[in-house]
């Protein structure tokens, strides 16, 4: 999933400081409501959520630490059997991982994170129970009722079909109250700019940020906005701040690393 989801919803939003007139309409404040998530999402660096609900068909994660043998990168094949508790013959690759913090297998699927919430998980045509399963670190999916994720699934089947196996969640960064009082400033900034008549590019109230006076000539010099704009700020105090915190080094988008052993779960993307 190389494509960071924007929000679906607008971020919670507090008027007690606002100080908007009785008659905005609440149309008007569900508007810049939206715009005003947009602008803050990717101004600190897309990775705030909650995002939109996305569906992958991820793959187990797979490891040598069950192989009895001293398995080094680069002695051995792919195939790397061993017996199972049941007396069949499996491939390593497809095993649980017991790490050396674990005296136990455990079960579990790496995901696309920050892994906000689990809006479902479906193996077959069932719908596991949430008290089945947790996200540790963010990004792994674990089995905690003693059972273990399917080696593999029918990728031509779709969710819900006998074979499948989906998980449906949302990613991003849960917000804090430092973020829902930035974005509610920002909101509250973009309704009072547009006053009653309520369209695009009407008459912002905009700081502009005045630098210089002359009283005789009637010289005014201003800093140049587009500035601010570019260092992905807003210009207003309380939103900027919060943007310094969060992202200090103005990174568009998180930093990753990948893995080219990590098998990426896979999203239907049409239809």
């Amino acid at each position: 999933m190389s494509l960071h989801p924007t929000p679906c919803e607008p971020w919670p939003f507090e008027p007690d400081c606002c100080q908007l007139p009785e008659d905005t309409p609440q149309e008007k404040i569900d508007k810049w409501a939206r715009v005003a998530t947009s602008i803050l999402w990717m101004a600190s660096g897309r990775r705030w959520g909650p995002s939109c609900p996305v569906t992958v068909r991820p793959c187990r994660r797979s490891c040598l630490d069950d192989y009895a043998g001293a398995v080094r990168w680069g002695t051995v094949g792919s195939w790397i059997p061993y017996l199972g508790r049941d007396g069949k013959w499996r491939n390593a690759r497809v095993c649980g991982c017991a790490s050396d913090c674990s005296c136990t297998e455990l079960c579990e699927v790496r995901l696309h994170g920050p892994v906000h919430d689990i809006v479902s998980v479906t193996i077959g045509g069932e719908t596991l129970d949430p008290a089945s399963y947790r996200v540790d670190n963010g990004d792994l999916l674990v089995r905690t009722d003693g059972g273990c994720w399917p080696d593999c699934q029918d990728m031509a089947a779709a969710c819900g079909e006998a074979g499948s196996f989906c998980v449906t969640y949302r990613t991003g960064l849960p917000l804090d109250e430092a973020a829902i009082a930035a974005f509610s400033s920002l909101v509250c900034h973009l309704v009072k700019g547009c006053g009653s008549s309520g369209s695009c590019g009407c008459n912002l109230q905009r700081n502009r940020n005045l630098s210089r006076v002359s009283r005789q000539g009637v010289d005014l010099e201003f800093q140049d906005t587009t500035a601010i704009y570019s260092d992905m700020r807003t210009g207003l105090p309380d939103v900027d701040m919060w943007l310094t915190m969060v992202n200090p080094y103005r990174q568009p988008a998180p930093s990753r690393v990948w893995s080219v052993d990590y098998k990426r779960p896979r999203t239907t993307t049409y239809p």
